[in-house]
């Protein structure tokens, strides 16, 4: 299964790092990652594979969630079905 983790807010050191290492615990796999800084405001899109993950979906999402909100940042997690639907125009 396929989800989209997605991050706004501003850009520090070690973004990738503290979200990286929450889905690495949790075997999550990161398929693809497009992120880029446009003033000083960091925005990333991460696909990632969570067909192995070792709890639930709603635990992961509420614990990056909660990372993001101690980092000051917006992150949010979706299955794929859900994202697609919402971004098809």
């Amino acid at each position: 299964m396929k989800s989209f983790i997605t991050v706004i807010g501003k850009d520090t050191v070690g973004i990738i790092a503290g979200l990286s290492a929450i889905l690495a615990q949790r075997n999550v796999n990161i398929l693809d990652i497009n992120q880029t800084v446009m003033d000083e405001m960091f925005t990333m899109i991460m696909m990632v594979d969570t067909s192995s993950l070792t709890c639930s979906f709603s635990e992961l999402s509420t614990l990056l969630s909660d990372y993001g909100k101690g980092a000051g940042l917006s992150v949010r997690m979706q299955r794929e079905e859900i994202f697609n639907t919402m971004h098809r125009i």
